[in-house]
């Protein structure tokens, strides 16, 4: 299960106290607070702490311009023009805290984002509970034959099952021999810190993640996108809903801009205006390679 009862009391306890603050909040994001959004079979994201909010953003793109140019440009305009031209310190000025359980070999890759600050849990000091990924059956499938890190079409049948069953009882083995190993019944018991390197990279840990709204946004555009991987990918999709909370006017500047954009090189924005202008455009006379004109035709097909 994601949350255990110790954790559970934890947040019924925290959400259970109220304090009067002169801090900027936001309604959405007090109504997260502390609590676990389930992700993948026995992980979970649930919000920590925040600052900031849409106004913070702009107080500080306004620091440099004086009082009173609030009247000239509002809130929501500000902040598109911000995203529009890639401002990033005043998205900096917003920070999340988040507490995510998720698989070690989900947590290798997200580890790829330093901007952020982290703390995992110690299995150097603790004791890592028996909970692994296994897939569903529909996630199964094969190495993609066009993209050396990509999956394929689903597996089926026997070969699906027989996998599945390799997944669980390698899990277990594994798990069993980590807990024989560990034991100091009738043995000295191998140290923890040597004990885990038994374990396999679907076992599930636990951190504290805090990062800024400008980084966070750079890892919800990379690891949201449709192309990510499924596993990491439904952790960005639940903490896109939680930031659409926090800073509406901000995420929604992000869909369009970042999400929903898209970036042509010079070569492809002169296809375009050769496009617009009647001209017949292959990839033979695109000056692409094959690569470049097959995303841009799907950027033009999307």
């Amino acid at each position: 299960m994601p949350l255990s009862p110790e954790q559970s009391a934890e947040i019924e306890a925290l959400r259970s106290q109220s304090a009067q603050t002169l801090r900027a909040t936001v309604p959405g994001m007090e109504a997260h607070l502390y609590k676990a959004f389930p992700v993948l079979d026995h992980g979970f994201v649930r919000v920590i702490d925040y600052m900031g909010d849409d106004a913070a953003i702009c107080q500080a793109a306004r620091v440099s311009y004086g009082k009173g140019t609030k009247s000239v440009q509002n809130d929501e305009g500000l902040i598109r023009y911000l995203m529009r031209h890639w401002h990033s310190t005043p998205f900096e000025m917003c920070e999340l805290k988040l507490h995510v359980k998720l698989p070690v070999f989900v947590a290798r890759q997200w580890i790829r984002h330093r901007t952020a600050n982290v703390n995992e849990y110690s299995a150097r000091y603790s004791i890592l509970d028996r909970e692994f990924y296994i897939p569903a059956p529909e996630h199964l499938a094969a190495q993609s034959e066009v993209n050396n890190q990509g999956r394929g079409q689903a597996l089926e049948g026997e070969e699906a099952a027989r996998v599945l069953d390799y997944l669980k009882a390698d899990s277990m083995r594994a798990y069993d021999h980590y807990e024989e190993m560990i034991s100091t019944e009738g043995q000295q018991g191998l140290a923890r810190e040597l004990a885990r390197m038994n374990l396999p990279a679907n076992i599930y840990t636990q951190w504290y993640w805090k990062v800024d709204l400008h980084n966070l946004l750079h890892f919800l555009r990379l690891r949201a996108d449709s192309h990510a991987q499924y596993e990491i990918r439904v952790y960005a999709e639940e903490m896109c809903k939680i930031v659409a909370d926090w800073v509406p006017f901000a995420f929604k500047a992000f869909e369009d801009y970042r999400m929903g954009g898209a970036t042509l090189s010079a070569t492809a924005l002169d296809c375009v205006r050769r496009m617009l202008a009647g001209e017949s455009v292959t990839k033979e006379n695109s000056g692409m390679s094959a690569g470049e004109w097959r995303e841009f035709q799907a950027v033009l097909s999307e």
